[in-house]
């Protein structure tokens, strides 16, 4: 059925109103950083884009984007449950969900019910739990006729795009190995120092503290491997046109040891194993001090591929064409999809690759070797919010996973005496 003539209960799909010329109107779902970028790029990449409404937990997150775009008072909408108030808004055709990405799963399938094109940020799940929302979601907004683009933008990069046209087309042969990295320093340092002070001093609650501080909140970032180096492992998934089949990981909490740094771990080295038994390695890093490298690569039988505009060996070659900034294409190919009737839906694909990001940091985490099957079909990891969960709320920071104490659930114990490390 084409998507103009899709219709949800007692309402016309959002998609319809937006074909052609019409306007899209755009809610935001998280304001910061993220948020504020997106939005900025959503309005850059096409004509007739409008920002007519702000969600976000905390008031003082919604006031440069209230004021760029004169979003008036009465469509901000503030608390852990501002996004169902935006979503409810009968006018809006497209949201971006820009939250911390223990958030996103469920208010991606808000967006879903209530007939809404999405942007969504990677990653878009921190557990299992939230990949498996993310996959029945993605199919109902398939089945809507919604457009799905997630923030993974290397897929729509020139550079990215048609570098892996050939190696698909067989530039490099058949792969036999690939590396990937995000390696770099420390990030946030002074924030965490303040949104510390903040905690200890009394002015924030546990979850209010945890969420201004999510980059180093295990339940909301997914840990820097799943946040950050999921845009690697995506152009990796991507080259091979699948999913690794096991991984194997370690990693461990070294130089970020204050306990304003939360739980997370400042480092990861992870194995995936893809069909046919190649492997992959994956490392990242947020140390101060160390040599930095945020790239791809692939090697194959006829030669090699940096997958970002230049392949060497048999097939040698150079991307030179434009190369616009591919944080604006991802609107601009999203509402494009949208006006066409021809919607494209990433959800399932930032979901997949967010799982695998979430897999390497769980393996780190107990120092065991599992299947990717086993983690879709037993792993009972859930880290998705209680729907009743207050900024107020005292909610105590689990601590951070020890190797050879940690256990995964759902993975059963090894025989031996030792407990699982």
């Amino acid at each position: 059925m084409a998507a103009g003539t899709l219709a949800l209960t007692g309402a016309a799909v959002p998609l319809a109103e937006a074909r052609g010329s019409d306007s899209i109107r755009v809610g935001v779902v998280g304001c910061g950083g993220r948020g504020s970028g997106a939005a900025d790029d959503c309005v850059k990449s096409s004509q007739g884009v409008k920002i007519v409404a702000l969600a976000d937990a905390f008031g003082d997150q919604l006031t440069r984007l209230k004021d760029q775009f004169n979003v008036p008072n009465n469509r901000c909408f503030t608390g852990l449950g501002a996004y169902k108030q935006l979503m409810a808004l009968d006018d809006i055709n497209m949201v971006i969900i820009a939250t911390p990405p223990g958030f996103k799963a469920p208010q991606f399938a808000e967006a879903v019910k209530r007939g809404k094109n999405v942007f969504i940020e990677k990653p878009v799940a921190t557990c299992p739990a939230g990949i498996k929302m993310m996959f029945e979601a993605s199919d109902k907004a398939k089945q809507k006729g919604l457009a799905v683009v997630a923030g993974t933008q290397r897929r729509h990069e020139p550079k990215y795009v048609e570098t892996m046209k050939r190696i698909h087309d067989g530039a490099i042969g058949e792969i036999v190995s690939a590396q990937c990295y995000w390696n770099m320093g420390a990030l946030w340092v002074d924030r965490a120092k303040a949104n510390w002070d903040n905690y200890k001093s009394g002015k924030y609650s546990d979850v209010e503290w945890q969420i201004r501080n999510w980059l180093f909140t295990g339940w909301l970032s997914g840990d820097h491997i799943c946040e950050q180096h999921v845009h690697n492992i995506d152009v990796i998934n991507w080259a091979f046109g699948a999913l690794p089949e096991q991984v194997h990981g370690l990693g461990g909490r070294q130089n970020r040891t204050e306990p304003q740094y939360g739980n997370i771990f400042d480092h990861f080295g992870v194995e995936f194993f893809y069909p046919n038994d190649v492997r992959t390695i994956s490392t990242c890093r947020q140390i101060d001090g160390t040599s930095g490298n945020v790239s791809e690569r692939v090697a194959g039988t006829k030669g090699s591929s940096d997958c970002a505009g230049t392949i060497k060996g048999e097939n040698s070659w150079s991307y030179e064409g434009p190369n616009p900034n591919p944080y604006v294409v991802e609107h601009t190919d999203l509402i494009n999809s949208i006006r066409s009737g021809n919607p494209l839906n990433e959800g399932k694909q930032v979901a997949e690759s967010t799982m695998c990001a979430i897999m390497g940091r769980e393996s780190a985490y107990s120092r065991q070797q599992f299947k990717t099957s086993w983690f879709l079909s037993r792993c009972s990891l859930n880290n998705l919010p209680p729907d009743d969960m207050k900024l107020s709320d005292s909610r105590p920071l689990e601590p951070f996973a020890i190797p050879g104490k940690y256990e995964l659930p759902g993975l059963a114990q090894p025989t031996s005496k030792r407990r699982r490390g």
